[in-house]
């Protein structure tokens, strides 16, 4: 059967076609178009109406094919939400992660529960951007006193092809507002920050069928199918597709962010864990993913940017590679890099800030990027393994990060065990697993995990 996989990051977004038969699962990209937030009246915003245009263009690419897929399902970033009034409609813009909004109702929601209250509870890194700071300041600002239902990203586009409203488990898991051992929306955290119960619906796992296409939708594209959630936060998809067989596997999924981390039967939210600032995140078939969010390839994609398309991916890669290092190695999730003007100008004020060597050429930028990336997958990797008390001989690096062979080489050589890169589109082909065990055609995620050993090139780097 064939199976369609929506899989929007914070800069571009694909369609890939799956088709599962004789125990391998073989992909086809027949749609892709750019994403990203814009900058309107001084806020960064997803320009949601036209994510979901280019979501209904892509799936009439399957009639223009002549397939009719089984299903669709819809992954995204983490964190994001939209709010709807009672009549299903959109409060206001639905705001980027990355606006600065947040800065000073984080500041507010401390002064409410302290944040090792919350991490008890919630066992969610801190992070300025999350969920939970995020509704403080639509708080302040009155928009809930409107809000009927809060969906994620891609469940309010679940809801816009189908018509029906729910809340998917794994998107919901990086809110900071889940009880981490329930698994369930912690109402005594809600509560206290006074936030209306009413907006938090009832969570589905992924695998669940969330409805039909809805009847103008069929009409455009030319069919129906099943609309089926996978995994809607993108990293829960791609840690499906690490091509572990046995045991709990040590991942990177590799994009605009790495998130480095191992799956669990049950989360850890001791003191240990707390001060390390690790996440413990819905997953698949009941897991928790352990794990760092790592601010990622969305160094490199900013310079590229910056520089108007003058280097390439490979060029800038090439420039690091050839130029002498200067030494200086930054923290990268500090607050400056998450959505600076001028990303090599943040880089530079950082170094001197720090008495650290200030690169000047493009190459001595990308060496700082890439030994700092490989510096915190080193560091990162050991506190894992102080925490959860696990020693991993084996690095499984996925998703599109995954084809950058030096900072694999890198990664390699700083952290000291065998590195596997692979498969490149982990999110999708995670996101197509799900939908085919949920059809019945694959039993299990150990099944999944060996379909994926099968399929694709996974390499040793």
């Amino acid at each position: 059967m064939h199976y369609l996989a929506v899989d929007i990051g914070a800069s571009s977004g694909r369609h890939i076609l799956g088709e599962y038969t004789n125990g391998k699962l073989t992909l086809k990209e027949i749609y892709r178009f750019s994403n990203g937030f814009e900058k309107k009246d001084g806020k960064l915003i997803w320009n949601v109406d036209e994510l979901f245009k280019n979501i209904v263009a892509g799936i009439k690419e399957c009639g223009k094919l002549g397939v009719v897929p089984y299903s669709v399902g819809i992954d995204t970033w983490g964190v994001d939400y939209a709010l709807l009034d009672k009549d299903g409609n959109l409060i206001d813009e639905v705001y980027s992660y990355r606006d600065d909004r947040t800065a000073k109702s984080m500041l507010e929601v401390d002064k409410v529960v302290s944040f090792d209250e919350t991490y008890k509870i919630t066992g969610i890194q801190r992070a300025q951007y999350n969920t939970i700071y995020q509704l403080y300041a639509d708080k302040m600002s009155g928009k809930l006193d409107k809000a009927e239902t809060m969906l994620s990203i891609p469940d309010y586009l679940h809801y816009l092809l189908s018509g029906v409203k729910k809340n998917e488990y794994t998107h919901a898991s990086t809110s900071g507002l889940l009880d981490a051992k329930t698994g369930d929306w912690s109402f005594e955290l809600i509560d206290k920050l006074g936030y209306p119960r009413k907006i938090f619906g009832k969570l589905y796992k992924p695998g669940e069928v969330v409805g039909n296409l809805k009847e103008e939708i069929a009409k455009e594209v030319g069919f129906n199918t099943k609309v089926v959630f996978p995994p809607s936060h993108d990293t829960a998809s791609a840690v499906v597709a690490v091509p572990a067989i046995e045991g709990q596997p040590l991942y990177i999924s590799s994009g605009t962010w790495s998130l480095l981390g191992t799956e669990l039967n049950e989360p850890i939210t001791n003191k240990q864990a707390f001060e390390f600032n690790a996440t413990n995140e819905g997953g698949y078939a009941g897991a928790i993913r352990f794990l760092r969010n790592i601010t990622g390839m969305w160094t490199i994609q900013s310079v590229k940017r910056e520089l108007n398309g003058k280097y390439s991916y490979d060029d800038l890669m090439n420039l690091a590679i050839e130029c002498k290092s200067t030494g200086s190695i930054i923290d990268l999730n500090d607050d400056r890099f998450l959505a600076p003007d001028s990303m090599i100008e943040a880089i530079k004020g950082y170094c001197a800030e720090k008495g650290l060597v200030v690169p000047q050429t493009i190459g001595e930028i990308m060496d700082v990027i890439y030994r700092s990336l490989a510096t915190i997958y080193r560091d990162t990797i050991v506190m894992t393994e102080k925490v959860t008390g696990k020693t991993f001989d084996v690095l499984n690096i996925v998703g599109g990060g995954s084809k950058d062979g030096y900072l694999n080489k890198l990664t390699k050589e700083y952290i000291g065990k065998k590195v596997m890169a692979g498969p490149t589109e982990g999110t999708a082909v995670g996101n197509l697993l799900v939908q085919a065990i949920s059809s019945g055609e694959i039993k299990d995620l150990k099944e999944a995990r060996i379909v994926v050993k099968n399929s694709f090139d996974v390499v040793e780097v």
